[in-house]
């Protein structure tokens, strides 16, 4: 008996606040005044920010050019297979009556491109992708190596479907001069995924890092001459590359291109004028009955030119403010009810008290 009591008493809790329960506690209680009053002030800031992030996006420069169907003496090459090694060109000029000042950014946009299937998405190698092992290709199906058992650098569909079309702006500063606007090929990916999610096996001479491996089918060239111009910009470490890698989540998207070197003529951002887009067409969209574009925008603070963010807001103050007039009505309801009710009960009492 003494041994089973002891036993008994080992399992209690231990005598603190906490186990027992004693903390100390306080319960907040709003009166009516206070809480119509956070209901109001939040109504009104979600408005004002809604207004303010609406009035931004609007304030945003944009210019969007389908070249679908104007290349589309291009897409009927590209939909060959065994023509990918010619190369076709298509030049689309455009005026831009006004100047877009500032940053002004270079995106392609892509139409009926499904990136969010589930077999494509974990179609990729993440240990390849970090230089930990270039030959772990057993998630990459249906592109893990060539015909000759070797191995695919980068490995995978998505890295096999890259976006590969070059786009150049031209600037005609009048009928015979055309300057090559500058834009920089780098700086468009974010940070987690350059230093992050993407490493090189080797800081210097890429060919010899990745022998034993071999391009994806549908590239031109190897992952080590995406950028031979710039050596930091090559192999796993491509900003291309890597902005295509993350996967969009709807079949419309656009991914960042360029952005604009401002220097010479473009120090302001892009003057007004005639210019023109001269595309390399290599990426085919014709088979899926997709389409391709070119936009060049501008930014703000809040980003690009998306409504939603600021109808969200719009939308949540003006609901708010709706829940707010309709507590406030059933509020002051009840409390006519509760003084009619207290007001009969009075003359009920004094009723009595007279008998």
């Amino acid at each position: 008996m003494e041994r089973r009591s002891r036993l008994q008493l080992s399992r209690l809790p231990d005598i603190t606040a906490m186990k027992q329960q004693q903390l100390p506690a306080y319960q907040l209680h709003f009166s009516a005044t206070m809480v119509f009053s956070i209901f109001f002030a939040s109504g009104v800031f979600c408005l004002f920010m809604g207004i303010f992030l609406i009035l931004s996006a609007k304030s945003i420069q944009k210019v969007e050019i389908n070249y679908t169907k104007t290349c589309g003496n291009c897409a009927k090459l590209r939909e060959d297979a065994f023509n990918h090694n010619k190369i076709c060109t298509c030049s689309i000029p455009f005026v831009l009556a006004k100047s877009m000042e500032g940053n002004v950014f270079m995106y392609y946009k892509l139409y009926g491109f499904y990136q969010n299937l589930y077999r494509y998405i974990l179609s990729r190698s993440n240990s390849q992708l970090l230089s930990k092992d270039l030959k772990a290709v057993e998630d990459c199906a249906p592109f893990k190596v060539s015909h000759k058992e070797i191995p695919f650098a980068p490995c995978g569909a998505i890295a096999n479907s890259m976006f590969n079309d070059t786009i150049i702006l031209s600037y005609n500063l009048n009928s015979s001069i055309h300057i090559q606007v500058p834009m920089l090929k780098t700086g468009i990916t974010w940070w987690t995924d350059k230093y992050v999610k993407f490493k090189n096996p080797g800081a210097n001479n890429l060919t010899d890092k990745f022998a034993g491996t071999t391009k994806p089918p549908y590239w031109p060239k190897p992952i080590y001459e995406l950028d031979p111009d710039d050596p930091e910009n090559n192999g796993f470490l491509n900003d291309d590359f890597i902005v295509w890698m993350r996967t969009a989540a709807f079949p419309t998207f656009k991914k960042l291109y360029r952005r604009l070197h401002r220097i010479h003529y473009f120090i302001e951002g892009l003057p007004a004028g005639n210019y023109s887009f001269n595309i390399t067409y290599n990426f085919p969209v014709t088979k899926f009955q997709g389409e391709k574009s070119v936009v060049l925008s501008t930014l703000t603070w809040s980003g690009g030119s998306s409504l939603f963010l600021g109808l969200a807001y719009t939308v949540t103050g003006a609901m708010t403010w709706l829940a707010s007039f309709a507590m406030l009505a059933i509020h002051f309801m009840l409390k006519q009810r509760k003084a009619s009710t207290s007001k009969w009960q009075s003359k009920a009492l004094k009723g009595q008290s007279r008998k």
